[in-house]
């Protein structure tokens, strides 16, 4: 069989009862446990005005992650650049690579308080979808209105929050393309002024970016010859849409000959479905509370969630989420994945799995890891 990574995607989720501190503990030995499970990589989002999320710094929390780390990748996924500068990201980048030569990914993203524009239009997609499923069976739901968020007076106040007062974020493939500049030593002003960092400048930095749908963020990967990270788990509307438009798009660069793709899925494995779909139960109301524009609320108990009163209105906004989580045994599982990887042909899939004890997350991942590993998915231990 061929090998196929896994990988790690974590939130720095804060269960329901604990606090920011017990999440970043967590999120630390859980990648001590995935590195000797002989996961690939272990990426950390970036989110902010969640009180059920703690990972507002991709950056800091990489640091801390690869002092507890040795031979794992770690990464962002993604650095938010709507509210960034091409310097700044660099910078802090380098300052990682200085200590931790050649283990960190930089995971480039659109979102963040960058205003609204009207989306290019990704070409036609080249995987059928029949009924709602792409080949191998993998469910596509309908498409989900991002504009309920996006429109929402708390995201507003994020943008407000985050970027100085009267500043603009930058064109986004201007920002990608002055950091690789900036990466590679050849940033010239248009007055023609050089611009070296140290460090960053040389730094043994894998560059990915991370797009929900076939618009700019895929275009500008495939434009550029770089890896490109779909979200299942985000957008599972829009993932094929997403990966046909990167590879649409791709040009060979120095250092990517062909298109890379990893892509992401929600997963939660117990020792059996039943306890599985004990431990996901947190994850309707988790979803809801994002989807409602109220940021993300701790995360809850199983007990919590059942008691969380249900309308039509509230499954409806996040049925999408619910049916294309993974959920159930490591065969159920595995099987599941196997179907993202045949739908997509993706090259690597990125695992994000939150359960309210830390405990279940960690056992999780293991089970997963068993029997990828049994499938001749991963190297044998």
């Amino acid at each position: 069989m061929p090998e196929i990574p896994l990988g790690v995607l974590d939130l720095v989720p804060v269960s329901s009862g604990s606090t920011a501190a017990d999440a970043l503990r967590n999120s630390v030995d859980l990648a001590r446990h995935t590195e000797r499970l002989g996961y690939a990589r272990y990426w950390f989002a970036e989110h902010h005005l969640n009180p059920g999320v703690a990972g507002t710094s991709p950056a800091v929390v990489l640091a801390l992650t690869a002092s507890a780390t040795s031979t794992i990748r770690l990464g962002s996924g993604a650095v938010q650049l709507g509210h960034r500068t091409a310097l700044s990201t660099v910078e802090e980048f380098g300052l990682l690579d200085a200590l931790h030569p050649g283990r960190f990914d930089l995971g480039l993203g659109r979102s963040g308080g960058r205003p609204q524009v009207e989306p290019t239009p990704p070409p036609p997609t080249a995987t059928p979808v029949v009924d709602g499923r792409a080949p191998g069976g993998l469910l596509i739901p309908p498409r989900f209105s991002f504009e309920g968020i996006l429109g929402s007076p708390r995201f507003a106040l994020q943008r407000k929050l985050l970027l100085l007062p009267h500043a603009e974020p930058q064109d986004y493939a201007e920002q990608i393309d002055d950091i690789l500049a900036l990466l590679a030593g050849t940033y010239r002003s248009p007055e023609g002024v050089e611009a070296h960092v140290v460090p960053g400048e040389g730094a043994e930095l894998e560059l990915w970016i991370l797009g929900s749908s076939g618009g700019q963020s895929a275009e500008a990967a495939g434009a550029r010859g770089l890896r490109f990270a779909a979200n299942y788990h985000v957008s599972p509307a829009t993932v094929l849409e997403a990966v046909d438009a990167y590879r649409a798009r791709f040009k060979p660069s120095d250092t990517l000959a062909a298109p890379y793709v990893s892509v992401s899925a929600d997963v939660v494995v117990a020792e059996d479905d039943t306890r599985a779909h004990e431990l996901a139960a947190g994850y309707g109301p988790w979803v809801r509370s994002i989807r409602t524009a109220e940021g993300a609320i701790p995360y809850p108990t199983p007990e919590e969630a059942r008691a969380h009163p249900w309308t039509e209105e509230d499954r409806a906004l996040v049925q999408d989420r619910l049916d294309t989580r993974f959920v159930g045994s490591a065969a159920a599982v595995a099987d599941r994945l196997e179907q993202l990887r045949e739908a997509t042909g993706a090259d690597e899939l990125l695992v994000t799995t939150i359960t309210h004890g830390h405990a279940d997350r960690v056992r999780s991942y293991t089970l997963l890891a068993e029997e990828w590993r049994r499938r001749g998915h991963a190297p044998a231990a």
